[in-house]
């Protein structure tokens, strides 16, 4: 049993958050960021509670957040990302107020009055403050915890090494577009040219059975024919075709029955 004095430690998904540009916002009008500030707050308390997370507290522009899921973590950070979005796009550009936010899943310890601390807490911090505005970057602790089970995509971003931190720390960007569902492979459809091709050997198969139907047909050997034999005078010779259709089983089928069917025209 742990002494009394001993601190209480615990493993927690941390979210930490920190708007961008608070300073230059409250420079240009303070009562209105203020009033920003407390109602983007407001809601991003919301989502966290929805996704069994508190709020552990909220310093200046600042906002600190534990759950005991990564999974919802991640979806919270997800969400009120989407949420602060929409609300930006009610307000002029001048005072929209867009948050940053880190993700990490570490040991922390916790106070009796809820405080947490630790490095858990502290990559927290420094994943955030690798996020751009309006995005959420995580740990690879939280990516390993919660591959597969998010339809979210990710970015690795390579090892950062980050204030006050020994080691480098594996840092993902999340990108909020579905993943694509993998789908059975559709049943192949006959390709363009097959039924063309078939019928073209169909109609050569025709022609060729028609002129020896026509001309008649000699053995090797026999007497030639005077009437297949080449005329002594002028004669006409049909052309290939001009390929106008851009389909050459088509063209080539045509050409070929026209030349059966017309070897050639006696002047």
């Amino acid at each position: 049993m742990p002494a009394a004095n001993e601190p209480h430690r615990k493993l927690a998904a941390i979210l930490s958050a920190d708007a961008v540009g608070y300073s230059r916002l409250m420079q240009a009008d303070e009562p209105a960021t203020v009033e920003t500030l407390n109602a983007y707050r407001a809601a991003m308390r919301r989502v966290i509670e929805r996704h069994k997370g508190r709020v552990v507290n909220a310093p200046g522009d600042a906002l600190l957040a534990e759950f005991a899921s990564v999974v919802e973590a991640v979806s919270a950070a997800v969400e009120i990302q989407q949420n602060l979005e929409g609300r930006n796009m009610e307000l002029p550009a001048e005072r929209r107020m867009h948050f940053r936010i880190g993700v990490n899943l570490g040991d922390v310890i916790e106070q009796e009055d809820g405080t947490i601390y630790g490095d858990g807490v502290n990559i927290a911090a420094r994943m955030e403050a690798l996020a751009e505005g309006g995005g959420v970057c995580v740990s690879s602790a939280v990516f390993d915890a919660i591959e597969g089970k998010l339809a979210l995509g990710f970015d690795f971003l390579g090892e950062q090494q980050v204030k006050n931190i020994a080691k480098p720390v594996r840092v993902y960007r999340v990108r909020t577009e579905k993943r694509a569902e993998t789908t059975p492979p559709k049943a192949a459809r006959p390709r363009r040219w097959l039924w063309p091709a078939v019928a073209g050997v169909v109609l050569l198969g025709a022609v060729v059975g028609v002129g020896l139907w026509r001309y008649g047909y000699s053995p090797r050997g026999a007497p030639e024919d005077p009437i297949l034999a080449l005329p002594k005078g002028p004669s006409i010779a049909v052309l290939p075709f001009t390929n106008l259709s851009g389909d050459p089983f088509a063209y080539a089928a045509a050409s070929v029955a026209k030349f059966a069917m017309n070897p050639m025209v006696q002047g």
